[in-house]
């Protein structure tokens, strides 16, 4: 299995950081995550504690279907679908196709947090000068 490598940004992080690379003002590196989430908020709700034992569970026991998925985890399917649709956004997971049943399959066995807590490329705001000043 793989590592992949995750990282934190808020929209606007991304969006000024997608402009300087189209410029030509910054190269992506390989070393850069290859997923991004918008908050730590959204990070722990996709790899919350019981999100990762389903991880753990469908790389052990390998369910052929959502079905056995469940029944594995003691989770409705309702409930597994959309977390599993995330899971798959988020390039954690891919569903397999069997006749007509999906089984969820582990893509990365590991996951590489990088959570920048100063940003460099931000230029430093200036306190405004006043009237009075």
């Amino acid at each position: 299995m793989t590592t992949l490598k995750i990282g934190i940004a808020d929209t606007e992080e991304m969006k000024a950081r997608t402009l300087r690379i189209a410029r030509g003002e910054e190269q992506p590196s390989p070393d850069d995550p290859k997923v991004w989430f918008i908050s730590t908020e959204s990070f722990s709700k996709v790899l919350s504690a019981p999100n990762r034992e389903m991880l753990c569970l469908i790389a052990e026991q390998e369910p052929d279907s959502l079905d056995a998925l469940a029944e594995l985890t003691g989770r409705a399917k309702s409930n597994l679908s959309r977390t599993l649709k995330a899971m798959v956004g988020y390039g954690l997971i891919r569903m397999e196709r069997s006749g007509k049943k999906l089984a969820p399959k582990l893509i990365h066995d590991r996951v590489v947090l990088e959570l920048a807590l100063a940003n460099p490329r931000r230029k430093a705001s200036r306190p405004k000068e006043t009237a009075d000043e």
